[in-house]
């Protein structure tokens, strides 16, 4: 029988717990998480929520490009608000930590999807073009 590192084990705990987002989506915020801290912020350290915010639009666009929203919207998400509701999930579950700053408010109408993701604004900034 093959057994899963802990780690998944708690991420499918959450899905089966509040199945609204793919495990998908979980291991994306993660991966933001690397990537706000290594990254976009180099910092190493704890990150604040309109930063992981921008770490997520970033990573998004390298990863998925122009089908970004369409990738977000296959795992149930499609507001900024989802990644909060991710994030928190991640840290009652203890994969993540937070301070006594951080909120859902943090996630609050970080961006619009529609203007993040525009497909034309994804290759004007790929190609290095201004409109």
């Amino acid at each position: 029988m093959l057994t899963l590192p802990e780690e998944e084990q708690r991420l499918l705990a959450i899905v089966r717990r509040d199945p609204r987002y793919a495990i998908q989506a979980y291991d994306f915020v993660r991966d933001s998480v690397t990537y706000a801290c290594h990254v976009v912020y180099a910092t190493g350290t704890h990150v604040r929520g309109q930063e992981l915010l921008e770490a997520i639009r970033r990573l998004a666009l390298e990863r998925y490009g122009a089908l970004t929203r369409d990738v977000f919207e296959s795992w149930g998400v499609t507001r900024t608000e989802d990644f909060g509701e991710i994030v928190f999930r991640l840290v009652e579950e203890g994969i993540l930590a937070k301070t006594e700053d951080d909120s859902m408010d943090d996630f609050r109408d970080g961006f619009r999807f529609e203007e993040a993701f525009r497909n034309a604004d994804y290759w004007q900034e790929l190609i290095g073009e201004s409109a």
